[in-house]
């Protein structure tokens, strides 16, 4: 069992970033879980890697990615939270109809799973999401991804009954929970 630093992605760790990504991408359940591929992603030049982990260091333009990282250094798993502002339109072409963060790119090394890596990166990216107002935190998950299903009831998620058809997918939010 480890005890993992969460912190966010800083802008010089695109290289981790990227050998992060691509050995995500290498994962059995990619396919489901994952919008690309790998030959997409090795494909991608240098300051694709750049730009995507600047991005997620600043935070200010409403996304913010996260690492789990254990006390010798080893980046344990990551999971990136996106604002998404009422009357904007999401990635799917959706009207969002209220403040709310969208996770993606979660991933956490086979080594580290059940160790509590995905609990405290996703602790750091909701808590991150109430921080801006979210009134839900969301994702969306393949139907055949049962690890990731599991986990996400585990985390609190539940079906919100929106499915995306075409690629099999639910929607799975958390309701922000105002404190007395």
């Amino acid at each position: 069992m480890y005890t993992y630093a969460v912190r966010a992605v800083r802008a010089d760790e695109w290289p981790s970033m990227k050998a992060l990504r691509l050995l995500a991408l290498r994962d059995p359940v990619a396919d489901l879980a994952f919008y690309e591929t790998y030959d997409e992603a090795v494909e991608r030049p240098d300051d694709f890697w750049r730009e995507r982990t600047a991005g997620g260091a600043e935070g200010a333009g409403g996304a913010r990615q996260f690492v789990a990282e254990t006390p010798d250094g080893e980046l344990a798993g990551t999971v990136t939270v996106l604002v998404e502002a009422a009357g904007s339109v999401d990635w799917a072409g959706s009207a969002v109809e209220r403040l709310q963060g969208g996770v993606v790119g979660v991933f956490v090394r086979a080594g580290h799973r059940g160790s509590g890596a995905i609990e405290a990166l996703f602790g750091a990216a909701m808590e991150w999401a109430w921080s801006w107002g979210a009134e839900r935190v969301r994702l969306v998950v393949h139907e055949d991804n049962g690890r990731a299903l599991a986990c996400y009831r585990r985390l609190g998620f539940a079906p919100t009954g929106v499915a995306f058809e075409e690629r099999r997918e639910i929607e799975m939010a958390v309701e922000r929970v105002e404190q007395a």
